[in-house]
């Protein structure tokens, strides 16, 4: 008897356990899509736009956006080359341990920054009926 009681416990506290992490899981999933929108949804929210004015919102907004990245484009590489110029000074700063420290972060960053963007990309494709491509 004590030992089906004993096991009944375990199983409950597995079953917590396992319902915390799939929660905790799910907001983390939940929150990024958030984060992404969350600025726009915000103001559309503030000016109570109804669902067609932020799908037709959406447009110009992405239009601005393309436009926007069109005109970074050409002077990405000097943005890019001055990164990496400061990048290098800062790493003659540091001592070896630190450096270390550093490119785990820098690479920490980019796979964030990939993941971002790769889930933007599939809730921009999820939400939009038609697409915004740049020409870039």
């Amino acid at each position: 008897m004590q030992r089906s009681k004993q096991q009944a416990l375990m199983f409950l506290l597995g079953a917590v356990l396992v319902g915390g992490v799939l929660g905790f899981s799910a907001d983390r999933v939940f929150q990024d899509k958030q984060k992404h929108w969350g600025p726009r949804m915000r103001m559309y929210n503030d000016l109570e736009l109804s669902e067609t004015q932020r799908v037709t919102m959406d447009s110009p907004l992405d239009d601005r956006n393309c436009q926007i990245s069109a005109v970074m484009k050409p002077v990405s590489p000097q943005i890019d080359a001055i990164k990496k110029a400061g990048h290098q000074q800062v790493l003659a700063i540091l001592e070896p341990e630190q450096r270390v420290k550093l490119e785990l972060r820098v690479q920490e960053m980019a796979r964030r920054d990939s993941l971002s963007k790769i889930r933007r990309d599939s809730i921009r494709a999820a939400n939009k009926k038609t697409t915004t491509v740049c020409n870039n």
